[in-house]
């Protein structure tokens, strides 16, 4: 199978189970840091995946997000709301237009490559609250990408209608690693259990019927009070 896909890598669940499953098609992955709480976290959760692995892995610089966008995932671990994404408070996580300017970057640099699909790995929970996560979105920016290089370069979603449960499973299928992953907005050593996206981990192990890995410093009653794995 050729190897004709660049994937934009977190570090988190999502895109670690799309960088396994879809291993034989990923040629370079790319994780930005764009000054969240959690980066540093999650990129050295990417790179790990991308060692073992074998695949090109590269961290693009974003500060300027850092300094000049407005969001509580970029001012500090108490600036991160607690609760689930379906809470109104949780708009205040999102950075404007995260993923239009890290798939721009990307589409940029898979040009350079000759690669023909760029990844992304947002999924139906995303919808509610983040605008540059959902399917009208991932469309349009598709057909910029592809009127917009001279290979025509598109983006590739598999995960856009799917849970994060359906995504837990499909990764453990291709033998990702949770342990090997972080989620928590806070940026924390230990997953702090009470943001959003830890309810959302605890939940989607949960469903899957998986056992959760994450060491939770105070594991959420929202997710059934889930306790983690020694």
């Amino acid at each position: 199978m050729e190897k004709d896909c660049l994937i934009v890598l977190s570090g988190g669940m999502d895109s670690v189970s799309m960088l396994y499953e879809f291993k034989d098609r990923i040629a370079l992955a790319v994780s930005f840091d764009y000054g969240s709480n959690h980066n540093a976290r999650e990129i050295a959760c990417a790179a790990e995946n991308c060692r073992r692995l074998g695949i090109d892995h590269l961290v693009i610089p974003l500060d300027f997000m850092g300094r000049y966008f407005k969001s509580s995932l970029l001012e500090g671990a108490d600036a991160i709301p607690e609760g689930h994404y379906q809470d109104s408070n949780m708009k205040s996580t999102v950075v404007p237009f995260r993923n239009g300017i890290m798939l721009a970057v990307a589409c940029g640099l898979a040009e350079s490559r000759g690669l023909k699909q760029l990844m992304l790995a947002n999924h139906s929970g995303d919808h509610a609250i983040y605008p540059d996560c959902r399917p009208g979105f991932i469309d349009a920016m598709s057909q910029a990408t592809r009127q917009g290089t001279y290979d025509g370069i598109t983006i590739l979603a598999p995960y856009t209608n799917l849970t994060k449960s359906q995504i837990a499973l499909r990764g453990a299928a291709a033998g990702a690693d949770f342990t090997l992953t972080y989620s928590c907005y806070k940026g924390t050593p230990r997953h702090c259990g009470r943001c959003a996206t830890c309810v959302e981990r605890q939940e989607a192990f949960r469903l899957a019927n998986l056992p959760d890995p994450t060491l939770y410093d105070a594991p959420s009653p929202d997710a059934s009070g889930i306790i983690a794995l020694p």
